[in-house]
């Protein structure tokens, strides 16, 4: 483990936050003045031109929506590309919020009230939102994109649910529900009923992962499938890793000893598909996608093991911890913090990656890290002259310059916050452990202690 003497001479505390709390400030801004709307990543089959012609041909389908994608410049306008709030994208937004809440409110001379804005509020109206905006007519709650993306054999539509934009919902209203309890928040009873009943609704998350994404047991574990038309000939890893997630942010809350053994049994089989090398492809078999051990999905898995590690409590996965942390530290970015793309290629260089390098980091006590990974995005990616603006890649000669709002924006504002509370949580007992300190640290337990009690 990392330990706060292998950093040298950094602060860990209040200069940071000094430095970085008006990065986080104008990322949540530049949302909210856009009503968190935007362009993303994949969304080239909104466009309205494409819409328009009378017919739905898989192949055109791939080809305006590789061009959008992968332009090096920004074509959405000339293909009239409709503009729309992502799924996981709220979600980000959500926690974002809700971290800026305890952040100003954490021991500083700001209230949230004295605030330019009311996060809480923010935090509370996109948590409406992605209750209102899920999809139904599954066993249970989930979510997915809002705008059709055309793989090469299946076509995905709005009202087709993923695990992943699923339990980023699941996690950010357990994350709601937790203000429920909490006697430092001034709710009225009302408000402080509806949050508890985030956390029940999210629960029936379970159902459609079990029933609707085919939970099955195997040889070494347990598996589920990514989204309802993935193909049967290969398997997405980081997509089982954060059913898993879901499922630990679950017993988090409740406590279901279900819940963990499910999960247990996911990641059990995740842990058994890792590489020699310590990382893992995005799908089995490995040439089942052009994507190899690519950065911010091996994030995903490591973030996945370090959650369990730290509320199970358990050392299950430790040397499968400590490998994928070495591979993903020592391969997947440079000395500088520059996200490599995967372990072959440096470029291009993602801000997602980015992001999720942060987040782990953060999570691993690893703060001098997790800082040069910002400093490296804030000279590289944030647009020049307007702060708290991300653009999406850096390419070796030229940076892809769109700011894609949950790609960019809702990732950035939601590692950033996360880095904050590590560092505001250091800040304010030095001495202690970084291997007893996660991401989710005193804040979690305190929130955990003060929810209400869920009937089981």
């Amino acid at each position: 483990m990392y330990r706060l003497e292998d950093e040298g001479d950094v602060d860990v505390g209040g200069d940071r936050r000094e430095r970085y709390l008006s990065v986080l400030d104008s990322t949540l801004a530049y949302a909210r003045r856009r009503d968190y709307v935007g362009p993303d990543y994949g969304d080239g089959l909104s466009s309205r031109l494409l819409q328009a012609l009378p017919i739905d041909n898989r192949w055109l389908n791939l080809a305006v929506q590789e061009t959008v994608k992968r332009s090096p410049v920004d074509v959405r306008p000339i293909f009239r590309v409709e503009e729309r709030r992502n799924y996981k994208g709220a979600a980000l937004f959500t926690m974002a919020n809700l971290n800026y809440y305890d952040l100003v409110g954490d021991g500083t001379e700001t209230d949230p009230s004295l605030a330019a804005f009311d996060p809480l509020l923010e935090a509370d109206r996109l948590a409406d939102w992605l209750i209102e905006e899920r999809i139904t007519d599954y066993s249970g709650f989930c979510g997915g994109h809002r705008h059709p993306i055309q793989h090469l054999h299946t076509k995905g539509v709005p009202s087709d649910p993923d695990i992943v934009s699923t339990a980023y919902a699941v996690r950010a209203l357990l994350e709601v529900a937790r203000f429920a309890g909490r006697e430092d928040v001034d709710l009225d009873p009302e408000t402080r009923e509806k949050y508890a009943s985030h956390a029940e609704l999210a629960r029936t998350a379970v159902d459609f992962l079990v029933e609707d994404l085919n939970y099955r047991e195997v040889d070494d574990g347990a598996k589920i499938d990514y989204h309802m038309n993935h193909p049967d000939d290969s398997y997405t890893i980081n997509a089982a890793a954060l059913g898993a997630s879901m499922l630990v942010d679950l017993y988090d809350y409740f406590g279901d000893d279900d819940l963990r053994e499910r999960a247990t049994k996911i990641l059990d089989h995740v842990a058994a598909c890792q590489t020699d090398r310590g990382g893992w492809p995005y799908r089995l078999p490995a040439d089942a996608s052009h994507l190899s051990m690519d950065n911010h999905h091996n994030g995903f898995v490591v973030e996945s093991f370090q959650r369990y590690r730290d509320i199970v409590g358990d050392d299950r996965y430790e040397e499968t911890l400590e490998d994928a942390l070495e591979f993903y530290r020592d391969e997947l970015f440079a000395l500088d913090g520059a996200p490599n793309f995967d372990e072959e290629n440096d470029y291009p260089r993602d801000i997602h990656a980015s992001t999720q390098g942060m987040l782990v980091f953060a999570r691993e006590g690893e703060l001098e890290l997790a800082e040069r990974i910002l400093r490296w995005t804030l000279a590289n990616l944030q647009v020049e002259g307007e702060q708290g603006r991300f653009y999406y890649r850096k390419y070796r000669h030229h940076t892809k310059r769109v700011t894609l709002m949950r790609w960019c924006q809702g990732w950035m504002s939601y590692a950033t916050s996360e880095f904050l509370l590590a560092c505001a949580r250091r800040d304010r007992d030095p001495e202690r452990p970084l291997d007893a300190e996660p991401a989710g640290g005193d804040r979690e337990i305190d929130r955990r202690e003060a929810a209400p009690t869920p009937e089981t």
